[in-house]
């Protein structure tokens, strides 16, 4: 059998939602702007081998052949009424063009592998997801092998019915480093199963549930909601092209409105440049419009607090506000964020990735954790200037240390670092193990 005789992926709704609605956004504020995207394995020791790499380059290369189908086109203008009509004809025609807009290279000496993509900003945004999700899949079918899907639907049902047991609600956040395809698809299946049960018990909170997937393919297969609204990319491409990164974060705030509408603009997301610098700026206009806000670095009892004196300070309601998590979150992680977001007056959700779709054993003893990679792919650059994240967390900071460096004077950024949110530290517990 050939190593790319089968398709992973199968449609370009495998990947997150707000990859659409960012790139509906950028049809509409920047069409014509240039970008470019590098990879960073933050977890090097986990190393591909040739026959990974080749795999990987097949799947990839095969993006060219899909398109959005009427079918799929129509499920969007049902389902995520956002998108605005314009953007919904610009999908009719879209294509991919991974050999114009992918260069990977792998040097089998080392297992060292590097990805760039380059091309128009519109395009080049929806390779992002596929390609990790891919990349992962591609280590654990050649690489890292001792492991199989036994007790995973199970195990996903029971972990739903914990986080509901104890009133939270959630989503599915975990395509760019789910274990394969098909590890998300009986994870999905497990999530479901356990929302369904929870809601059919006489005890069952209201404000608990599965309130959907970021992924776009499984939340129509399932008949979920997809979820997401912006990543930090927007915000990253417009300080770069705007070069004005004190008001970076206000005017993607206001573009992405213009395109969605305030009745759908979701939550802010408030690390791209530091909590502290985005707070400072957020207008009480603004604040009132977003549901709320995401906490996706640093220390989430910190931001807890922070966020709660600012919505205090300006005079708004805090207990009509969510905070989504979505970083390194486990059971015992979540449990803790409710509970302390409870007492704050604020509402919250959680936004579980990794944890949902790469929890595997070793089938070998001792059955030791079989740790997932933690690999990102960033933009590097956006109209010919160098794009950069400075998050919560000193080890998510990426881009040009030069524009690093100046941006965090300007800023008056603080150096913080987030142990908890390490990758050795995250992916340990024995929660629900075999």
């Amino acid at each position: 059998m050939a190593l790319n005789s089968e398709r992973i992926i199968t449609s370009l709704l495998d990947t997150d939602l707000y990859k659409l609605t960012m790139q509906a956004a950028v049809l509409d504020h920047y069409p014509n702007t240039m970008v470019s995207y590098r990879f960073k394995n933050r977890t090097p020791e986990k190393k591909l081998n040739q026959k990974a790499f080749d795999w990987l380059q097949g799947q990839i290369r095969l993006f060219g052949e899909l398109k959005f189908t009427t079918e799929e086109i129509e499920y969007l203008r049902t389902t995520v009424k956002q998108l605005p009509e314009r953007y919904l004809e610009f999908l009719k025609t879209f294509t991919l063009s991974p050999k114009d807009e992918v260069q990977l290279t792998f040097d089998a000496a080392t297992g060292d592998f590097k990805a760039r993509i380059k091309g128009l900003w519109v395009n080049t945004i929806l390779y992002e997801i596929p390609v990790l999700a891919l990349l992962s899949e591609a280590y654990f079918k050649f690489v890292e092998t001792d492991w199989n899907y036994d007790g995973q639907e199970e195990k996903a049902k029971k972990k739903a019915i914990s986080l509901l047991e104890f009133g939270c609600a959630f989503s599915e956040f975990g395509t760019r480093r789910r274990r394969s395809f098909k590890a998300q698809d009986i994870v999905m299946r497990g999530l479901v199963e356990g929302d369904l049960s929870y809601k059919s018990g006489a005890t069952a909170i209201p404000s608990a549930g599965l309130r959907g997937t970021s992924n776009v393919y499984f939340a129509r297969q399932y008949g979920l909601l997809p979820i997401g609204t912006v990543a930090h990319e927007w915000m990253m491409a417009i300080a770069a092209v705007s070069q004005d990164y004190k008001n970076a974060n206000v005017l993607a705030m206001e573009q992405w409105r213009s395109t969605m509408g305030d009745a759908n603009v979701g939550v802010a997301l408030t690390d791209t440049f530091g909590t502290d610098a985005f707070l400072r700026d957020f207008p009480r206009r603004l604040a009132k419009i977003y549901a709320g806000v995401r906490q996706d670095s640093g220390d989430p009892l910190l931001y807890i607090e922070k966020v709660s004196k600012f919505y205090d300070s300006v005079g708004i309601d805090k207990s009509t506000k969510v905070i989504v998590f979505s970083d390194s979150l486990d059971l015992e992680a979540c449990k803790k964020y409710k509970a302390a977001t409870d007492k704050a007056g604020m509402l919250c959700s959680f936004g579980v990735g990794t944890f949902f779709t790469n929890d595997f054993y070793n089938l070998k003893p001792p059955h030791k954790k079989s740790t997932p990679l933690n690999i990102v792919i960033k933009l590097s650059s956006a109209g010919g200037k160098p794009a950069i994240k400075i998050s919560d967390n000193l080890g998510k900071n990426m881009g040009d240390k030069v524009t690093v460096e100046r941006v965090k004077r300007e800023l008056g950024y603080v150096e913080r670092t987030w142990t908890a949110g390490e990758e050795d530290k995250r992916w340990n517990s024995e929660e629900i193990s075999p």
